[in-house]
């Protein structure tokens, strides 16, 4: 027998059917092997160099909100295909398969809740359907919260994360930038807060639109935000971009972001923020939700 098979290990057979249980994820910028239950509690935010994972729309909202203060609104209104779009496969097989990965019907979740106490309306753009790509689905629940939160009086926040919008639905995704932004003047005509959370990444129509007219934005450490890419917009104009150009701490710098905030502190800075905008108290003792077993 040769040496190398002698001592070559054998791989433990795994029984027809079963499936390995995905214990583990690889940080993108360390390359650390995270424990994901670690990294579950840790709202998806490396332990090892502090980089942000992208975060389901699901475990969002229980990082934000008080526990069980969830109340969802989304999830009535479905795409359609009315321009029979294919490209390499057709646009409703697209959905379907969007719709059986995210478990909901686009790529948003909308609802009330309370931060600390206070009550607001959430939109969440969810990046794992259709790499959050806004379609009339999208601008539809975006201008029912933001119409919501005037007639109930309540601050809104949104978070995004978005690769901007769906080439499927033509003109009808992009007539959805000029809908968000006149269903948010409702807002601002009843003098209520309207709080925008840039997340990695936000680009294209929903940069140009509701993302980045809000009274306070913020954006996540390293969050990609921007128009076009950068690969683009440097083959446009044929010059070297500086380090970290469209980056959320380059934003900062130049005055486009309020202010960049980690996940692990959201919640809070969104409490004493709120506070100060609502006049009212916040109640710092509310916990949120307990980490869940499964993954976002």
């Amino acid at each position: 027998m040769a040496l190398d098979r002698f001592f070559r290990r054998r791989r433990p057979q795994q029984q027809a059917g079963a499936e390995m249980p995905d214990l583990w994820t690889q940080c993108p910028a360390c390359k650390e092997g995270l424990y994901n239950r670690d990294l579950l509690a840790n709202a998806y935010v490396c332990p090892k160099c502090g980089h942000h994972l992208r975060l389901g729309a699901a475990r969002r909202a229980e990082v934000l909100l008080d526990e069980g203060s969830f109340a969802q609104r989304s999830g009535a209104v479905h795409p359609t295909d009315p321009l029979g779009f294919v490209d390499i496969e057709a646009y409703p097989e697209r959905l379907r398969r969007a719709q059986a990965k995210t478990g909901r019907p686009d790529a948003i979740l909308t609802g009330t809740g309370t931060i600390h106490g206070l009550p607001v309306t959430v939109a969440i753009m969810d990046f794992e359907f259709s790499g959050g790509s806004m379609g009339s689905v999208v601008g539809e629940e975006i201008a029912r919260a933001a119409e919501h939160a005037a007639e109930a009086g309540l601050p809104l926040i949104i978070v995004a994360a978005s690769g901007g919008a769906r080439m499927q639905e033509s003109a009808l995704s992009l007539m959805q930038m000029a809908k968000t932004t006149v269903a948010l003047e409702g807002l601002m005509a009843r003098g209520l807060p309207y709080v925008s959370i840039l997340s990695d990444p936000t680009t294209g129509g929903v940069t140009a639109s509701f993302a980045t007219i809000a009274d306070v934005i913020l954006a996540e450490p390293g969050a990609l935000i921007g128009f076009a890419g950068p690969r683009v917009i440097q083959q446009t104009i044929r010059q070297n971009l500086p380090e970290g150009f469209q980056r959320a701490e380059f934003l900062l710098e130049h005055g486009m972001v309020d202010d960049v905030v980690d996940r692990r502190e959201q919640r809070a800075y969104l409490a004493r923020l709120l506070g100060v905008l609502t006049r009212q108290t916040p109640d710092l003792n509310v916990q949120a939700a307990p980490v869940p077993e499964a993954r976002p």
